[in-house]
């Protein structure tokens, strides 16, 4: 295998070895307590609740809430028919979608810097704390990972190859960028904010113009095909408005991170003008960090799952620390060059294994709306109430029915599927009250007292009210994050 990249490490050997060994160590990473307990949190279970309609149900429902995740909805509805609603149909993409981004990171490193860099950076990338929570988890953050580390690792042969000289017929690749970059997109807008990195290691390798025009008409096309898509999510806004503004305090995590991916960098000694693993990595680490920042300056939106695939960058830099390393060894102990990245991976593991323990643990989540649901089911009779407050903590019902068949949910008028929203619609509060009077038991599902925030919808203010001033608490039990509490009427 001959290297095409000016400035770039010789020819390296068994190229298939290092992406192969970080794909297995992922799955192998992934697949460890897939199930976690058998649980599923708030997050997931929107996904398998919506996953469970129709196309048509998902379709009407996205033209009133989280159209932003429509794509992806519609991806695992599609799993579900196939393969049947579950944990493991739930998380395995994640699962799959990381081992792609840890390829990705692999051959990034080793065709810029030599097989110790990338199988370092792809082994790295699965032990990562951040990645490590969404490697198992039922939402799209690590599929976009791995569109993105596709789409850089296009643009890594793109400048490397020397895609501005002519006759080279790169418009194949470039249409394949421009295709990644939205399909991210539609699977969360804010992927878009790989493409700035991108531009600063256009930038920093001083591309010439035909690349600059190639790659900006690229992610033109990528950001026109989602502009509608991110323009109607806006109107859906309320759905983020949960999220806190910024504070120094939630700046700490990212500084870390920067102050790592500046080390891995200087270690790499990127010169300008020459493609490395620095110019590529600490783009793509820093460059969303700060993009998000400032957004959230304007409306709060800093989650760190909205730039996961930044990840990806803090990997290829510490893939670049451990092939400085090995390369600095090899004079002198070459045997010992050879087996440090392994070495040093496995020391990750025993070191981040209370980590990697918490991330598969039910704890590690608010909640759990399947452990809930085997309380309701042991609780609840037949011709009991229900009811859930706030009208979101339905999801458990939607997630597990059977445990509700034989309740009845007296609050709901119009159920989430007819409604085309994620929580149902209910009834007026005069009609709730006058529902609850007519009941002897009722099942409350509400959240355990460490999560839970007094009740703000009038709705809300009514169920509560009307149990305290006529009922008598039978038996309250929290579980996982969530609270069944069962009221008697008083005779």
């Amino acid at each position: 295998m001959t290297s095409h990249i000016p400035g770039a490490a010789p020819a390296r050997s068994r190229p298939f070895l290092v992406w192969l060994l970080p794909v297995l160590w992922t799955l192998a990473l992934g697949l460890w307590g897939l199930s976690r307990q058998d649980s599923v949190w708030r997050d997931e279970a929107a996904t398998w609740q919506v996953a469970g309609r129709s196309t048509g149900e998902i379709w009407a429902m996205l033209g009133n809430v989280d159209a932003v995740h429509g794509l992806y909805y519609l991806f695992m509805h599609g799993l579900f028919e196939v393969f049947g609603a579950g944990t493991t149909t739930l998380r395995l993409p994640s699962v799959l979608a990381v081992a792609v981004a840890a390829a990705c990171v692999a051959l990034i490193g080793n065709r810029l810097s030599g097989p110790a860099t990338g199988l370092g950076a792809g082994l790295a990338l699965g032990l990562l704390p951040a990645v490590q929570f969404h490697l198992q988890e039922g939402r799209p953050y690590a599929l976009v990972a791995a569109g993105s580390g596709l789409s850089t690792l296009l643009l890594v042969s793109l400048v490397g190859g020397g895609s501005g000289r002519p006759g080279r017929r790169t418009w194949p690749r470039w249409t394949a960028y421009g295709l990644l970059v939205l399909v991210c997109a539609l699977l969360n807008w804010l992927s878009l904010l790989a493409l700035p990195a991108h531009a600063l290691t256009l930038w920093w390798v001083r591309a010439g113009r035909g690349v600059w025009l190639r790659w900006a008409a690229a992610g033109a096309c990528a950001v026109a095909g989602a502009l509608p898509l991110i323009l109607f999510s806006r109107g859906q806004s309320d759905q983020v408005s949960w999220i806190p503004p910024l504070t120094w305090h939630m700046l700490i995590g990212p500084g870390i991170l920067l102050a790592i991916g500046a080390l891995g960098a200087w270690s790499d000694r990127p010169a300008r003008g020459r493609l490395s693993v620095a110019a590529v990595g600490l783009p793509l680490l820093v460059a969303p960090q700060l993009a998000l920042i400032g957004l959230s300056l304007v409306q709060p939106l800093f989650l760190d799952r909205y730039v996961l695939f930044g990840m990806l960058g803090l990997a290829l830099l510490i893939g670049a620390s451990l092939g400085a390393g090995a390369r600095a060894l090899a004079p002198r102990l070459p045997r010992a060059s050879t087996v440090l990245v392994p070495a040093v991976a496995g020391v990750a593991v025993l070191a981040l294994l209370p980590v990697e323990l918490g991330k598969r643990a039910p704890a590690s989540r608010v909640d759990d709306v399947l452990a809930v649901a085997g309380e309701v089911g042991r609780l609840g009779r037949a011709g009991d109430a229900v009811l859930f407050v706030p009208a979101a903590r339905r999801d458990t019902a939607l997630v597990s029915p059977g445990a509700f068949r034989d309740l009845t949910d007296v609050a709901l008028a119009e159920s989430p599927a007819a409604s085309a929203t994620l929580k149902g619609e209910e009834a007026d509060p005069s009609r709730i009250r006058a529902a609850l009077l007519e009941r002897r038991r009722v099942l409350l599902v509400t959240d355990a007292a460490p999560v839970a925030r007094p009740p703000g919808a009038e709705r809300d203010r009514t169920k509560t009210a009307v149990l305290r001033e006529y009922f008598t608490v039978v038996e309250d039990h929290q579980v996982r994050g969530r609270r069944v509490t069962l009221y008697e009427r008083r005779t």
